[in-house]
């Protein structure tokens, strides 16, 4: 008993994992494998879309439904996965929508028709969906509060080495073989990536389920409007849906673009853009970095910058051109990204930072699934002037709403 109330007492002044501590490494080690196992499986369909697309004998923006039904499950799922979370523990919660999001992606690949094959990814983003939707709840709560931002852009280019994992190898292998035999890769690596999260993940010590507390604070429905109701929280979720829906469908439809005329690049070489996923790999750390520094709303901004910088080269009709504008809107989406998501649980209100992140998850993927399949209409009917004119607006228009939304003090009765 004098045991565990030492160990009681230890936790309740338990500040938070600092940088350079064992424990905050393995968090962060933790985190990167979760990124890995969740987005290398949730992208690698779209590295091997012209293949399914001719398999199965329907359009690219039909192909391009298979990363939209498992980005919509996730958006579905985000929410529910969050309450589910508060109840039996972060880790227990991630833990299962893994496991679970593996079965489905192991399934996926065997799919003669594209229905089965939606279902399936649907079912896949549904179970995927835990990770999103607890990760920076869980990262918010165990980290000391001065390095939260930091360490949040180490999770986020966690992810973005998931999703450059799953196009690459799913990639050549669908060229190699079949893009049933590069999926069901990824798959198979994204299992041992989920072992390695489970290992190396440190034990919440700052946070009790619900269903261990004798107060489990306000309801479910109470939470969910206390992160609907602050205006900054708002514009957060904006930035989501549209960075995420433009950045999606250009990664959707580029490798389309490049291997029709004048262009006519071999598959394998398409596949081989998608290393410019790096660039968010770099530029995540770093905008949390600058963050610290700077502050959030203006890092945002910047970042924002780059990613309409970076659409407006691949106005220019050349690979090269197209690779270096494709690195510099890569790079200025996972900067917004990782600022805008660690933003949303620290302006939560504390009984509901499960839930702000899980609010802007929803609308990151629902942005993923709405305009990865519309730009898709807009690419097909009007090209691809119009399709990166489209981005450019969205990039626009989240600007606008950080700009004013996201002021200091523009709402002074909200965190």
């Amino acid at each position: 008993m004098a045991a565990s109330d030492a160990r009681v007492s230890q936790d309740d002044v338990f500040a938070g994992h600092i940088p350079r501590t064992r424990s905050y490494r393995r968090l962060i080690a933790g985190l990167f494998f979760a990124g890995v196992a969740t987005f290398a499986q949730l992208y690698s369909l779209q590295a091997v879309l012209p293949q399914v697309a001719g398999d199965l004998e329907v359009a690219a923006s039909t192909a391009a439904l298979t990363v939209s039904a498992a980005t919509l499950g996730i958006a579905v799922a985000v929410i529910p996965w969050s309450l589910v979370a508060d109840r039996i523990g972060r880790i227990p919660a991630m833990a299962i929508g893994i496991i679970a999001a593996t079965s489905f992606g192991l399934a996926a690949p065997l799919s003669t028709e594209i229905t089965v094959l939606l279902v399936l990814r649907l079912g896949e983003g549904l179970a995927l969906g835990a990770v999103p939707a607890v990760a920076l709840a869980y990262l918010s709560e165990e980290v000391h509060a001065r390095h939260v931002a930091a360490a949040a852009g180490s999770y986020t280019a966690g992810t973005t080495v998931g999703g450059l994992t799953g196009r690459l190898v799913a990639g050549p292998l669908s060229e190699a073989f079949d893009w049933r035999i590069g999926v069901w890769s990824v798959t198979v690596l994204c299992t041992v990536a989920a072992v390695l999260f489970l290992w190396l993940v440190p034990r919440a010590r700052r946070f009790v389920p619900g269903r261990m507390r004798a107060d489990a604070g306000p309801g479910k429905l109470a939470r969910l409007i206390r992160a609907l109701r602050s205006p900054r929280l708002l514009a957060l979720y904006a930035q989501g849906f549209l960075l995420m829906g433009a950045f999606v469908a250009v990664y959707n439809y580029l490798g389309f673009h490049l291997i029709a005329p004048p262009f006519m690049l071999p598959v394998w070489l398409v596949t081989l853009l998608f290393l410019a996923y790096l660039a968010g790999t770099l530029s995540s750390p770093w905008a949390g970095s600058l963050a610290v520094r700077y502050g959030r709303r203006w890092v945002l901004l910047a970042a924002i910058g780059l990613f309409i910088a970076g659409a407006a080269l691949m106005y220019v009709p050349s690979p090269i051109v197209i690779l270096i504008g494709l690195v510099v809107f890569t790079g200025g989406f996972f900067g917004a990204h990782a600022i805008a998501s660690s933003w949303a649980p620290v302006l939560a209100d504390p009984t509901s930072r499960a839930q702000a992140p899980s609010l802007y998850y929803f609308a990151y993927y629902a942005g993923s699934s709405l305009f990865g399949w519309a730009l898709g209409i807009v690419f097909g009917q009007a090209g691809w002037g119009w399709f990166l004119g489209a981005v450019i607006f969205m990039g626009l228009v989240a600007a606008v709403i950080a700009t004013v939304a996201l002021r200091p003090n523009r709402w002074p009765d909200r965190p």
